[in-house]
């Protein structure tokens, strides 16, 4: 054979036995290869942690009033800030809990896992600064205190807490013009709630409010005006500790008030005046701190002034959650563009069912006035006693505002 002829050949078969087993199927391999570490798909990414706030009330957490602004602020962070989760505890004074305080609550509060904790009211001010100073790892909002303000009389630097108030005395400037276009008595009630810096300048402000309508608007004597003020003791009424609302607003009834502001955080007036009315007197009321106040007695209701915490407690927890924490004081003003606008405005003020048509054209211009700069706080006011407050053409301070010392002369009532 040609020995050429057969390495040919030869070639020519390994080539059939190359191409015949490339064909054949490859063998299962018995388990399939781990993928390596830096393969593996990508996990879902994990939520936050949640972020449990808590709040205590001073006052029933359903109080139509100022406890309720609070805790419907509190669902308003749920609802706008994710992975946040409220709790609270309500009814925190000394009254409905004997021996406890605010700060051992808060302490509960924390054991529950809050990281941060609200003190609702200006009766828990002791209490909020010996829990911030206890607890620097716990973010701290006194609402209407002042501890923070580097301005005010009670300044102590607290990194972990924040001081938030809503500039209320608008809304109460608005009540009061409000009650001025309403009287037919020219006599005006307003039901206070404890005596302190705070209650003697909303009062205060409601009252240079009904004088300013009356005079300018009315073009009636303000010395016609009758403004009287009746303290129950506290922010709500509690049987043998404070005087009793309900007696408090009949006996403003009985003596011809025929419009009652109110100042403590519950619907007594407007359920007196309601009683008043259906009995044949024609009695209108003013409730307090809660935008749906009205809803107890609508027929007699001619308006609320209202806090609305919401957006600055959104603010302030997403700051924490963030790193942003800031320690400041804010006293804020109304969202003038629209003081009801729910995710602006800190302080707002709606008008009432019982609202007269001849009114409301009013106390809109009037709140117009407010927006353009107009300042009630300016001279001459003097004090209850007689003593120079504010010379002519003299405007208060802010810490003149925050601390008055007495209600203002015209009004009717004790300053301490």
């Amino acid at each position: 054979m040609n020995k050429k002829f057969a390495w040919t050949v030869i070639a020519l078969l390994m080539v059939m036995v190359l191409v015949l087993s490339a064909c054949q199927p490859a063998a299962t391999p018995a388990a399939p290869a781990e993928p390596a570490e830096s393969e593996a798909p990508a996990e879902p990414e994990a939520p936050a942690e949640e972020f449990v706030f808590g709040m205590l009330l001073v006052g029933p957490y359903n109080d139509k009033g100022w406890s309720q602004a609070h805790y419907e602020a509190g669902e308003y962070v749920e609802e706008k800030v994710p992975g946040t989760k409220m709790i609270y505890l309500d009814r925190v004074n000394t009254a409905d809990r004997p021996g406890t305080t605010a700060a051992q609550l808060a302490e509960e509060l924390v054991q529950q896992g809050a990281k941060l904790v609200i003190f609702n009211s200006d009766d828990m001010k002791d209490d909020a600064v010996e829990f911030t100073k206890n607890n620097p790892e716990i973010f701290i909002i006194h609402a209407s205190g002042d501890t923070i303000w580097a301005e005010g009389e009670n300044y102590q630097a607290l990194p972990n807490m924040a001081n938030l108030m809503g500039e209320m005395e608008y809304g109460k400037m608005m009540a009061g013009c409000d009650s001025a276009l309403h009287t037919q008595s020219g006599s005006i009630g307003y039901l206070g709630p404890l005596i302190n810096e705070e209650t003697r300048r909303l009062a205060a402000s409601a009252f240079l409010g009904a004088r300013y309508c009356w005079e300018n608007y009315l073009d009636k004597d303000p010395a016609d005006l009758r403004f009287r003020v009746t303290w129950i003791g506290f922010w709500f009424n509690i049987p043998g500790f404070t005087e009793d609302p309900t007696q408090v607003a009949n006996e403003f009834i009985n003596s011809g008030v025929d419009v009652i502001i109110s100042g403590i955080d519950t619907t007594e007036g407007l359920v007196e005046a309601r009683k008043a009315t259906s009995e044949g007197k024609k009695v209108f009321a003013i409730p307090y701190d809660f935008v749906g106040a009205c809803e107890e007695a609508p027929d007699v209701c001619i308006g609320v002034p209202y806090f609305n915490w919401g957006p600055s407690y959104v603010r302030y927890i997403s700051n924490a959650i963030q790193g942003k924490w800031e320690s400041t004081f804010e006293w804020m003003p109304p969202y003038w563009q629209d003081i009801n606008n729910v995710d602006m405005t800190p302080v707002g003020y709606v008008s009432g069912p019982a609202m007269s048509e001849d009114a409301k054209p009013l106390l809109d211009k009037f709140i117009a006035e407010l927006a353009g700069g107009l300042n009630l706080w300016s001279g001459p006011l003097n004090y209850q006693d007689g003593s120079k407050f504010l010379a002519e053409g003299e405007v208060a301070t802010d810490v003149e505002i925050w601390y008055l010392s007495q209600l203002l002369e015209g009004m009717e009532g004790r300053s301490e």
